[in-house]
């Protein structure tokens, strides 16, 4: 077989089909987010990120880099090892304790990712409950979907955000039997967010685990920044709460919270926690750090959430379709591969405004859009030069626009 023949074949087809996927080279600006420089071959540019998953800017906040520093001093760069293997250290005990706090659970457990961590929990719970047999709704993250795959349990899924079809699917499995079900609070790509009470009350009247990916939601909703389960008072009917350092926290790394015994469980049985270097000293004291301010203040979620609704009231008054929602990710629906990657490539060249086109796989052919994500740091400025950008282009590809208000 002529291997690089058929990677080229593969690659030339994405790029025919609008999917190929390009990096930008992107030099973030420490107290200066969202600036950031961009390098390209004709040298170095200013650029302003709207689509980073940093949310609130903690990734440059001065108690987290304080923190970092200090650790990285102390500690020294990495852990050492797993964390079975010399490589828990006392800022993991720290932040886990933290987390725990955070989500009103008996402990917290660490990973890598988010990615990891939704893989290596769900995996391992899936895999080695006796006979168990997974729920999950048809939107989860493709992290999620891995881990139960991974599990070899049988799996349903179950219509996005119904409740009524997932209680129809339990009551088809005996009683007895265990069962798990998987679910979001804020969904990724179009910004909606499930219907947590209902799902846990078909959760409890099945006896089934719940376990609730909060990726997008922990640090910018509820009082203490637990996610939109805090916001609703609904944490302690929650199994398993699984979150990530890396978005609203600004850091990286992810975790689950959950009884002592169930995270001792997957810290003892997860191939993913087990065979995985620790997070960093410096990592995870950073994080540690931005947790404790986001508990204390909420003059950031606060200021986010008003310069998403300017955003969105922006975009509404001339017409760009964006899909409605009730969180913080504002999607402007462009419906067509090509077109979607153009007109990012074209807002970066003309405007220095960098958000990255969405296409399939990440959404179905034909929803293709840019994925918005305002953050506290955004300007007026910025949001007037998004704003007459994006009516500029539209007009340019003639595209549809909505009816405007009168």
């Amino acid at each position: 077989m002529d291997y690089e023949a058929f990677f080229q074949a593969e690659l030339d087809t994405l790029k025919d089909d609008g999917r190929y996927r390009t990096f930008a080279e992107l030099e973030r600006k420490a107290g200066a987010f969202p600036r950031a420089k961009h390098h390209t071959e004709d040298g170095v540019k200013e650029v302003t990120v709207w689509c980073s998953n940093d949310y609130l800017g903690m990734g440059q906040h001065p108690a987290v880099l304080a923190a970092m520093h200090d650790t990285l001093d102390s500690c020294g760069a990495g852990a050492g090892g797993t964390r079975n293997i010399s490589g828990t250290n006392h800022h993991h005990v720290l932040l886990e304790a933290e987390l725990a706090d955070l989500h009103g659970k008996e402990a917290a457990l660490l990973f890598t990712s988010g990615y990891v961590s939704n893989w290596a929990a769900l995996s391992t719970l899936a895999a080695r409950l006796p006979n168990c047999v997974i729920f999950s709704d048809s939107l989860n993250h493709a992290s999620m979907i891995e881990g139960m795959r991974h599990s070899r349990a049988e799996c349903h899924r179950f219509k996005h955000s119904d409740p009524a079809d997932l209680d129809r699917l339990l009551s088809m499995v005996e009683p007895g039997r265990p069962k798990l079900v998987a679910f979001e609070s804020v969904y990724s790509m179009d910004g909606d967010i499930g219907p947590i009470a209902e799902i846990l009350d078909v959760c409890e009247k099945h006896g089934a685990l719940s376990y609730i990916d909060e990726v997008h939601a922990v640090g910018l909703y509820g009082p203490r920044g637990g996610g939109i389960a805090e916001r609703e008072g609904l944490m302690d009917r929650i199994d398993v709460i699984e979150g990530t350092l890396g978005k609203a926290f600004g850091v990286m790394g992810g975790y689950i919270a959950a009884s002592k015994n169930l995270c001792d469980y997957v810290r003892s049985f997860a191939s993913g926690f087990i065979f995985s270097t620790a997070l960093p000293p410096a990592i995870a004291a950073g994080a540690c750090a931005s947790i404790k301010h986001l508990k204390r203040s909420s003059i950031e979620r606060e200021r986010h959430q008003e310069r998403v609704a300017q955003v969105r009231r922006r975009l509404d008054a001339i017409g760009i379709p964006t899909m409605e929602n009730p969180s913080h990710i504002i999607p402007v629906m462009v419906g067509d591969a090509h077109k979607c990657k153009m007109i990012s490539d074209w807002l970066m060249e003309h405007h220095g405004i960098y958000v990255q086109p969405i296409n399939y796989p990440t959404v179905p052919v034909g929803t293709e859009r840019l994925r918005i994500t305002p953050s506290p740091v955004h300007t007026d400025d910025d949001i007037d030069r998004l704003v007459n950008a994006l009516s500029e282009i539209w007009s340019k590809c003639e595209l549809a626009r909505r009816a405007m208000a009168a």
